[in-house]
């Protein structure tokens, strides 16, 4: 069915227009042609590319690690969609070997990618993540993981370099899975390494992470001397102080970082407490902790996310948008999506001035 948006401005990815207008024919976009018809959607509005979220722990009042069905990922998406998002991986923190295969199944049944976040993470740098857990690979699971490009579209590990031999980065690099360190004490020289070898991105940049210093910069300066690879961050003020996201913008080339929210059950509900791992999780002044006040993921959603990059980092709308959108899809390899383009599939938001949504489209079916 052919659908024609006119009356708010367009934001491409590349540039805003007005007086324009966005035609779609059935899940792709057809045109963006200047505008001839009475206008459809309210003037103010703004119509730009969904956004991407590459790590989506829970919504709706749903944790992944507890519901790893497709059901689960559906409702994750529909709260997510709320707030703009129309692409997410659904993310499954360190757990068990039988729980990783649940959420492989999952995520083929809903058609969606996945994010691997551990368990092949440092102990020390683990965060809330389950020690039990957390191990070395062995020969199989390097297998299973490299096995997973050819059964779904996008496929996301989170490891720290210095736990998974460097050989096997390559191979997991060689088979489509994309690799980003995290929850990693490496050193500058292995993660330089590691980025020699296939890995190209870094999750939730400067958490779960060694700070940088003079004569051990980390993997956190690895990343940021790197000009190649793409790394997530959370824009929320609570995990990164604002000056070093600010350092992050500078030391990176334009296009280098995006938006993550890292997202929890509460997402789009009133909940105050969640169950992790046995433990209860708060929610607490913008801010999802322990007991004794360590961090298990963020009060975050996106377009609160690209409300802060503006309004904490200084960046102008444009760039903000693109750091939601057209950055994810680039790392990874989304090429259908994260701008606005004849022949791109018709993933939408709609946001008011304020940037607020009003509605979401995806692949031209509106919420």
């Amino acid at each position: 069915m052919r659908q024609t948006f006119t009356g708010a401005r367009i934001f491409t990815g590349d540039a805003m227009l007005d007086d324009h207008a966005l035609v779609i024919d059935g899940a792709q976009i057809l045109d963006i042609v200047p505008a001839r018809d009475r206008p459809n959607l309210r003037d103010g509005m703004l119509l730009a590319p969904g956004f991407i979220d590459t790590q989506v722990n829970g919504g709706g009042g749903v944790l992944f690690n507890q519901t790893p069905t497709a059901a689960g990922i559906r409702a994750i998406a529909t709260a997510h969609r709320k707030f703009g998002t129309t692409t997410l991986l659904p993310t499954l923190i360190t757990d068990t070997e039988a729980k990783m295969q649940d959420a492989l199944q999952a995520a083929r049944e809903a058609g969606s990618g996945i994010h691997f976040e551990g368990p092949f993470i440092s102990l020390e740098r683990r965060g809330v993540h389950d020690a039990r857990y957390v191990c070395r690979p062995a020969i199989n699971d390097i297998e299973f993981l490299c096995s997973l490009p050819a059964q779904l579209p996008h496929v996301l590990i989170s490891l720290a370099p210095e736990i998974v031999e460097p050989a096997d980065i390559a191979r997991l690099a060689a088979a489509g899975v994309i690799v980003a360190g995290a929850h990693s004490a490496a050193s500058y020289e292995q993660t330089v390494d590691a980025l020699a070898r296939g890995m190209t991105g870094f999750t939730h940049l400067f958490n779960a992470m060694p700070p940088m210093a003079n004569r051990a910069p980390g993997i956190a300066a690895a990343a940021l001397s790197d000009p190649a690879s793409w790394c997530g961050i959370i824009v929320d003020g609570v995990h990164v102080h604002p000056a070093m996201l600010k350092l992050a913008l500078a030391a990176k080339p334009r296009g280098k970082l995006f938006l993550v929210t890292d997202s929890m059950p509460p997402l789009g509900t009133d909940a105050t407490s969640f169950e992790l791992y046995g433990q209860m999780i708060h929610r607490r002044d913008g801010k999802l902790v322990t007991d004794d006040g360590t961090l298990a993921g963020a009060d975050l959603d996106m377009s609160q996310a690209v409300r802060n990059t503006m309004s904490l980092l200084g960046l102008g709308l444009d760039e903000a948008l693109r750091m939601a959108a057209l950055y994810p899809a680039q790392f990874m390899g989304m090429r259908d999506r994260g701008r606005l383009a004849p022949g791109l599939r018709a993933d939408l938001v709609l946001l008011d001035d304020a940037l607020q949504v009003h509605g979401t489209w995806i692949g031209g079916q509106s919420n």
